[in-house]
């Protein structure tokens, strides 16, 4: 178990006894979980904004809103189910395990989609051009082995070069990190670390930081197109026990979602500034505003993923479609 899992579990624990005296669920309580990335940018600005607040006291709630930042989608996975958090943001792929994990018990669901983004796998290995190309002595980088959608999508082009029955080929030769920390790997060089599937800004800085880094592979050409690759999800029991509080969180997450569309420029400014990032800010507003990327809530091209997982045997239960695992909502009616 690595250092960040370790302070992960810490940190979970310790929102579990900073909150025991809260009752479970209660109206206005909410805990989000977030990780690295501008993926993350709609959260940002539903935190600077107090949007949840902003519609939850519209509600007649007094909202408490906390957030809370973990790495890897087991972390997320682990404080969702140990009732930590009300809210899960992680890749589809989390998502998919989940749902399929608590279907008939907990019935995790989707929420919404933060939005379509492309996710480069990055290579600072001049002899690696595809993934076939990377031999024992490499090592890959990503949030969580076997279970993050980078994961999930590095296994899914696995399956579509040598077959699904070598769908997880280059698990051994990946490792779970924290995207910052494999970003920095990438760009210094020298380490076992020579492949990192990461998202926004990261994958950027990497290839604009090391002359040798180079993309090997990107999301959008193996699902197909455009696609939601990182989501919001909760409980059966939150979500219904809590109708205002979770109403709420989705309509502070539409009006993010326009307020970046309209607003790139101030949206890049409150992700520098709630994120902490050095970052370069040009760089920012270049990712902000790529064609490839669009800032909504309906997700959109998931199921490729979901007919994968569940053709290999990595979740038991197959979903129809994506309204299986994402909740009944308005936004959500159009999603697939």
């Amino acid at each position: 178990m690595n250092i960040f899992r370790r302070t992960s579990i810490a940190l979970i624990t310790g929102l579990g006894l900073a909150f025991g005296s809260l009752p479970a669920h209660a109206e206005g309580q909410i805990r989000i979980a977030e990780q690295f990335g501008i993926v993350y940018l709609l959260l940002n600005v539903a935190q600077e904004q107090k949007l949840i607040e902003k519609h939850a006291k519209a509600a007649g709630v007094d909202a408490k809103v906390e957030w809370v930042k973990l790495s890897g989608g087991s972390a997320v996975n682990d404080a969702l189910l140990s009732g930590n958090i009300e809210i899960a943001g992680a890749g589809v792929g989390p998502l998919l395990t989940l749902w399929d994990r608590t279907k008939g018990r907990q019935n995790v669901k989707g929420v919404a989609s933060l939005g379509n983004f492309p996710y480069y796998l990055v290579s600072n290995n001049p002899n690696v051009k595809t993934i076939a190309d990377f031999t024992e002595k490499d090592r890959i980088a990503l949030p969580a082995v076997g279970v993050s959608v980078q994961s999930r999508v590095l296994q899914l082009a696995s399956a579509k070069l040598w077959g699904d029955k070598d769908f997880n080929r280059l698990d051994k030769i990946s490792v779970a990190l924290p995207h910052p920390d494999a970003a920095a790997a990438i760009i210094k060089g020298g380490t076992e670390i020579t492949g990192h599937f990461g998202n926004p800004p990261f994958q950027e800085q990497e290839l604009a930081g090391n002359p040798q880094a180079h993309v090997v592979l990107k999301s959008y050409d193996v699902l197909g197109g455009p696609s939601s690759a990182t989501v919001l999800y909760a409980t059966e029991k939150f979500r219904s026990e809590n109708p205002k509080t979770y109403k709420a969180f989705v309509d502070a997450l539409d009006e993010a979602a326009k307020f970046v569309t309209a607003n790139p420029e101030k949206a890049a400014d409150i992700y520098l500034k709630v994120s902490n990032a050095k970052l370069d800010r040009e760089l920012l507003l270049k990712i902000i505003k790529n064609p490839e990327v669009q800032f909504k809530t309906a997700p959109q091209n998931t199921y490729a993923l979901a007919e994968f997982m569940h053709r290999v045997g990595a979740i038991k239960n197959k979903p129809a479609s994506a309204k299986d695992y994402f909740f009944d909502d308005a936004h959500n009616a159009l999603g697939n």
